[in-house]
């Protein structure tokens, strides 16, 4: 199942594809940054555990032409990587401008197989990676210049060159499409000879941060063959996004080469470019996505050797290694996975008790983080470390961790229950406690039916408030109420993961949809980040501040100052880490895939996505 929310006039770009976590996974309300917004990796699919997972069709078309079933051959088991846990429904087009492709063609985890980008993000330390793009720099306050490989090369021969990278910006500004909302940041977009460009800052509203993403999310499309789309469809989106697009022309190392409502097959290009970049072609000669009915199928075929690489959410996935199968994370221990979100609760600042920030620190204090990780997340998420970043490399570095430790906080009922009573909040014959005249419950705490993790997680925190004398009820409505209630701030606390992912913009993305305030839809209108209307004119300043800011003394004294004032007003609370993807993988056929240590620094990005990429070109029979 696939969630999007009410488009606003900085929609996000990239809607994640539709993956699943314990079924399937949904995405988030768009951010304002313009940066990718994390899957919310929350919603369950119910999954029969006694069915059998579907066979993998190994079949593939005639003359590279779309296919069914019917005129299909075997592709060699020990040529091809199969995949799952990104496409969970037939395909029914390929194209970039329809708002929802296919697999290898969709948003979200699979960025570099057909359509490529400019640079390669790279999760692990956040760095921005060659790839249409050698190089990029600022050449002044407002201009990003960037020089192109000149090897690079579309599928159909032509050379890559400057005018397919204005023209694919362009396209954001023609039409209302995923990348549209860069236009606010930028002024314009022009070619510097063949092989290079320039990026020119709006100078009313510069953003370098979004910016940088755009270079590492932004698909590059060839000019010469949809400027032609463009005029058969008279230049109406609608009728464009109509095109199937089946035989994509792009840059990247494979091409559509089969498929169905079972599977789609992707084959190596051989005359790809990036021989010239990676020094030799990637090592499987196809890639395929079997598309299962639900992650039970899907487990089930991953355990068998079926599947190599699995990008869903699978429960105690030590027992899937117990007997010596050749399955492994990236991390050997827990959690398994590197962290890139952090669903949170936030408070809806207008409702009495909840307005007190002592009030919203005795509820963080209370809250049980392990029991989180070990019910609702199979131990997924290491020990809670309170922080607009992640305790990862690529983010912790941007604020002093000494400054902040005293007001982090940990699990102690205790001194939960201590703080309650030092502003007076006395408990009635019932238990619950009461606070200048308002009883401190029932609150209701929400997220959307059926999104197991995350239900299992808010009755956690219903149990722990219970504990300090605070009455919290869990209320589980349909996936639209929640949307609706989410952004007309009609809740008292609600779930929801703030912007996330990996992208050069974080933690900067994610600060702005906690805690900024500016432009912010009152109460009963349509917000799309600070759902609680917090409001800190300190904390908009500085969210202001850091995008034009180059001096990295300065920008960890700004997380670090904009860090405090979130511990200390406590407008979310985070409740657990999620991992961007779910990089498992069955060495049974390819082996040599990426894990924590081995000195390649390549991430674990599914090896189809970002620098993940690099996998491909490690791996072996």
């Amino acid at each position: 199942m696939k969630l999007k929310l009410a488009s606003k006039p900085l929609m996000a770009l990239f809607v994640a594809a539709t993956v699943m976590i314990a079924g399937c996974q949904t995405v988030q309300p768009p951010s304002a940054t313009g940066t990718t917004t994390p899957p919310a990796q929350g919603e369950t699919k119910p999954a029969d555990q006694g069915e059998k997972a579907t066979e993998p069709a190994t079949t593939e078309p005639a003359a590279n032409q779309p296919a069914t079933s019917g005129d299909a051959k075997e592709t060699p088991r020990n040529e091809t990587l199969y995949i799952n846990g990104i496409q969970w429904g037939p395909p029914s087009n390929f194209n970039l401008l329809s708002g929802n492709p296919a697999f290898p063609i969709n948003y979200g985890n699979s960025r570099e197989l057909v359509y490529e980008t400019l640079f390669m993000i790279n999760q692990l330390d956040g760095k921005l990676e060659p790839l249409l793009g050698t190089k990029y720099e600022w050449t002044d306050d407002m201009t990003l210049h960037i020089e192109l490989n000149k090897d690079a090369k579309w599928s159909d021969g032509k050379p890559f060159t400057s005018d397919d990278v204005v023209y694919t910006y362009q396209l954001g500004k023609k039409y209302d499409i995923n990348w549209s909302n860069y236009w606010a940041y930028i002024a314009d977009v022009t070619a510097d000879g063949p092989n290079a460009v320039k990026i020119m800052l709006n100078k009313d509203n510069p953003n370098r941060l979004t910016v940088l993403d755009s270079i590492e999310l932004i698909p590059m499309m060839p000019k010469h063959i949809w400027e032609e789309i463009e005029k058969k469809s008279n230049n109406d989106l609608a009728t464009i996004r109509k095109e199937v697009n089946a035989n994509p022309v792009a840059t990247g190392p494979y091409k559509i080469y089969f498929y169905n409502d079972q599977k789609i097959t992707i084959v190596r290009d051989d005359n790809y470019w990036g021989k010239s970049l990676f020094g030799k072609l990637p090592a499987p000669k196809y890639i395929t996505h079997v598309i299962y009915k639900d992650n039970a199928a899907g487990d089930l075929a991953f355990k068998s050797g079926q599947v190599d690489v699995s990008q869903q959410f699978i429960p105690q996935v030590w027992n899937m290694w117990k007997n010596g199968a050749p399955i492994k994370t990236y991390l050997k221990d827990a959690p398994y996975y590197v962290p890139g979100s952090m669903p949170s609760i936030f408070f809806n600042f207008s409702k009495k008790g909840l307005d007190n920030p002592d009030v919203r620190r005795a509820i963080a204090m209370s809250i049980d983080y392990k029991k989180i990780s070990d019910l609702a997340m199979s131990g997924y998420s290491a020990a809670m470390q309170p922080s607009l970043t992640l305790n990862t490399d690529a983010e912790s570095k941007y604020v002093d961790q000494a400054a902040i430790k005293s007001l982090q906080w940990t699990t102690d009922v205790k001194a939960a229950n201590e703080l309650l009573d030092s502003i007076g909040a006395k408990k009635g014959k019932d238990g619950i406690r009461v606070l200048n005249g308002t009883r401190l419950g029932p609150f209701e705490v929400e997220c959307p039916y059926g999104w197991s993790d995350w239900n299992a997680a808010l009755e956690i925190v219903a149990q722990s408030a219970k504990a300090i004398g605070i009455e919290i009820r869990t209320k589980f409505p349909e996936a639209p109420v929640w949307t609706n209630d989410l952004q007309t701030g009609k809740f008292d606390i609600i779930m929801n993961t703030p912007a996330g992912g990996v992208n050069p913009s974080q933690p900067w993305s994610r600060a702005h949809d906690i805690m900024y305030s500016k432009e912010v839809a009152p109460l009963g209108e349509m917000a799309f980040w600070n759902w609680g209307r917090y409001k800190n004119d300190k904390a908009d300043q500085i969210i202001d501040k850091i995008p034009s800011s180059t001096d990295q003394a300065e920008l960890k004294t700004l997380y670090t100052d904009l860090t405090k004032i979130w511990l200390t007003d406590i407008p979310s609370i985070p409740l657990m880490y999620r991992p961007w993807v779910f990089h498992t993988v069955n060495e049974s056929v390819w082996k040599g895939f990426p894990v924590d240590g081995d000195g390649s620094n390549i991430p674990p990005q599914i090896a189809m996505d970002g620098a993940g990429i690099r996998a491909l070109y490690q791996i072996h029979n």
